[in-house]
């Protein structure tokens, strides 16, 4: 009877140890968490007031900073799990058994993530050779057009004008026909065209336009010494088509940003607008005659009596 009670306190004794080890492990694997994503949060933090106040001053383009904070996260949690593993006995046999079978899970893990490793791929190549960098005014094939706002990892984040964020995987924003307006000279020539009559004078259209271009607060003067010298007008306004009902007139605008230059494009017309109206500038509109085939009277033949 008595061995039976050993026997009995013993075990309790060894469960009793047992489920304090699985419990010590469990606050080391919730530790390591916390730990983990307090450090993540703390650096990308950091990493943001650094990025913000610091990349102007030593000339440093952000996307770098950028690309860097977001690979935060995945260093530190890389680093927990590796921890983890190596401090829990049950764990750390499991990561050799594991490791022992690398070649098939390297290639199964390989298959259901390939694309994710070519969105990462991707960003490496966006980082090194920068087709586009955070602050770039940038319009892609689908017609989406905003200021790139952050890269990350897996994708860019694209700001548009209606502050809505589009989100492009790398592998597909790298392998696209891209616009970028602030790649090297932010300056855009906008064209700007317009449409009058053939009673209209063109000479007193071509002055209107280039008056109200010329006085607009975001138009520039672009032109070469040589072109100021050879009396090239600020504003080039040159007719380009002999349309059905219209002649077609293009201004060239020049604007020290994308931004500026639509608000330019806007402006002229609505005040190009208003001065051919108070001219006589016509800009006219398609005339159509349509007839009913009803009221169509039915010509007689010959040999109708």
């Amino acid at each position: 009877m008595k061995s039976c009670i050993f026997i009995d306190y013993f075990k309790g004794k060894a469960m009793f140890d047992l489920n304090w080890e699985y419990f010590n492990y469990m606050i080391l694997i919730v530790g390591t968490v916390v730990v983990a994503l307090v450090l993540t949060i703390i650096l990308r933090k950091a990493a943001n007031v650094f990025i913000k106040k610091y990349s102007k001053i030593i000339k440093s383009d952000p996307t770098n900073f950028s690309f860097l904070k977001n690979a935060i996260p995945f260093i530190i949690f890389s680093i927990a799990v590796i921890f983890i593993f190596i401090k829990i006995p049950f764990l750390k046999s499991l990561g050799t058994a594991l490791f022992a079978g690398a070649g098939i899970i390297a290639a199964i893990v390989g298959f259901a993530s390939q694309k994710a490793f070519a969105n990462i791929i991707s960003g490496v190549f966006i980082l090194i050779f920068k087709p586009f960098r955070v602050g770039d005014t940038l319009e892609i094939s689908n017609a989406q057009k905003g200021t790139v706002e952050e890269i990350t990892l897996r994708h860019t984040v694209i700001k548009d004008y209606e502050n809505r964020r589009v989100i492009v995987p790398n592998n597909q924003i790298s392998d696209d026909i891209l616009i970028n307006s602030s790649i090297s000279d932010e300056s855009i020539r906008k064209f700007i065209e317009f449409g009058i009559s053939y009673d209209s004078d063109v000479d007193t259209a071509i002055k209107i336009i280039q008056e109200e271009a010329e006085k607009h607060p975001f138009f520039i003067d672009n032109r070469t010494q040589e072109e100021r010298n050879n009396k090239v007008p600020p504003v080039l306004v040159r007719m380009i088509a002999h349309g059905d009902f219209s002649i077609h007139l293009r201004a060239y605008v020049w604007a020290a940003s994308n931004d500026q230059a639509f608000a330019l494009y806007c402006d002229l017309l609505y005040s190009v607008k208003k001065r051919f109206d108070h001219e006589g500038i016509e800009i006219p509109f398609p005339y159509r005659t349509v007839v009913f085939k009803k009221d169509i009277e039915t010509k007689p033949t010959e040999d109708q009596p």
